[in-house]
């Protein structure tokens, strides 16, 4: 469990984290420190491996695939008709996702890593129970609503945290990016407006439309929660991490860890998990393909953090906000596909807008660090990259 299971919040890198000729986190060594590879062949699977490293293409679509791929797994894991143990389901992902962590660090694909210590937990226990709550109202949220809703919905994350940073840390918010947030707004409630008309028209599925529209409101209730929940979790964290000098592996390695023993208490205080019930929500015939995506989910937030940091990298973090912002859209037509959700006006016009708004919000927030940068003292104070990680991660 780290910084991002159904949200699209995750440990970013500064420009500058990687210097001319550094390699990414995972390096192109074997576990002794030796080149993979020897002699000519050796040399050209070499200059293969660089070529691919060094991609700015590539480094875009497996970010925007690793993405994808995790919320709409998500969604299929917590679909089920029955589905009533998101708490184990979050423990089992925290388990792969420390698990993993460890063997890369084992392996030596990840250089550094904090080793766990008491005084560390304690300061840092308060930011996983924040994270528990984030992860699990957006979990209940995506079980009630549609990808391309809870996707639209997400933007609003956004809003809070931006005025957060300016009661906490001096933030501003400039005008581009007050219209920005006056179309994420609008995108949100197009798209509740939009979802209400299909529920009443019967396009869900259910018994009745009162029932739908009962699933909807219980879904926007789960949302307005995750909203304030990610925003939470988001800015303390950045104010924890500064205090404690984390690194970008460090947080990951301590969100999953810490919250893997406040999942499991939940789950058995508030979560049925008897055989039968189990049964119920792992039917027999979904079993292995729920299995896989429940480890495929624990890994694929590794995944979005090392081609978060190999995209900024090989392009920018320019490049990067914008590739975020163009990101919702894809997210939001899988739900249409995969997922069968209702195809209406109303639901394609949220999306567009939605997309639009993402995509003024990043043109703002390159604008402003432009100006930021332009502006005096002409010399900037170093930042470490957990810091900056931090600073992007709500942008």
């Amino acid at each position: 469990m780290t910084d991002k299971k159904n949200e699209d919040y995750v440990v970013r890198m500064s420009d500058n984290a990687y210097k001319t000729g550094d390699r990414s986190p995972f390096g192109s060594m074997s576990p002794s420190g030796k080149p993979y590879g020897n002699g000519s062949g050796g040399s050209t699977l070499s200059s293969s491996v660089s070529k691919l490293d060094n991609s700015p293409m590539i480094s875009i679509l497996a970010y925007c695939a690793s993405s994808i791929s995790m919320t709409v797994v998500n969604k299929y894991v917590v679909s089920g008709q029955h589905w009533n143990v998101n708490f184990l389901y979050l423990a089992i992902q925290a388990m792969v996702g420390t698990g993993a962590i460890t063997a890369c660090k084992q392996f030596g694909l990840i250089k550094a890593l904090a080793p766990f210590e008491s005084e560390r937990a304690k300061k840092w226990f308060p930011i996983s129970v924040l994270l528990v709550s984030m992860i699990y109202t957006g979990a209940k949220a995506l079980q009630y609503l549609s990808v391309p809703v809870y996707t639209i919905f997400k933007n609003l994350t956004i809003i809070v945290i931006a005025y957060g940073e300016v009661l906490w840390f001096g933030g501003s918010v400039t005008p581009l990016s007050l219209v920005s947030f006056g179309l994420m707004v609008v995108s949100s409630v197009v798209a509740a407006w939009a979802d209400i008309q299909s529920a009443i028209a019967g396009d869900f599925g259910t018994a009745s439309s009162s029932d739908a529209v009962s699933t909807l409101n219980a879904g926007y209730a789960w949302m307005g929660m995750n909203v304030f929940c990610s925003a939470s979790y988001l800015l303390s964290m950045r104010k924890v991490i500064k205090k404690m000098n984390f690194k970008d592996w460090d947080s990951m390695y301590y969100n999953n860890l810490l919250t893997i023993p406040v999942l499991l208490v939940l789950g058995l205080l508030t979560e049925d998990w008897s055989s039968a019930n189990l049964a119920r929500n792992f039917p027999p015939e979904l079993r292995v393909r729920m299995g896989v995506g429940i480890v495929y989910s624990g890994l694929a937030a590794i995944f979005i953090s090392y081609c978060s940091a190999w995209c900024i990298r090989v392009t920018s973090s320019t490049t990067y906000s914008m590739v975020g912002a163009l990101n919702k859209l894809p997210i939001a037509i899988s739900g249409l596909i995969f997922f069968s959700a209702p195809v209406t006006f109303g639901s394609v016009s949220a999306i567009a807008i939605g997309f639009v708004s993402g995509i003024i919000y990043a043109l703002a927030r390159v604008k402003q660090s432009s100006a930021a940068k332009d502006s005096l003292p002409m010399t900037r104070i170093p930042m470490s990259a957990s810091s900056q990680s931090n600073k992007d991660a709500i942008s």
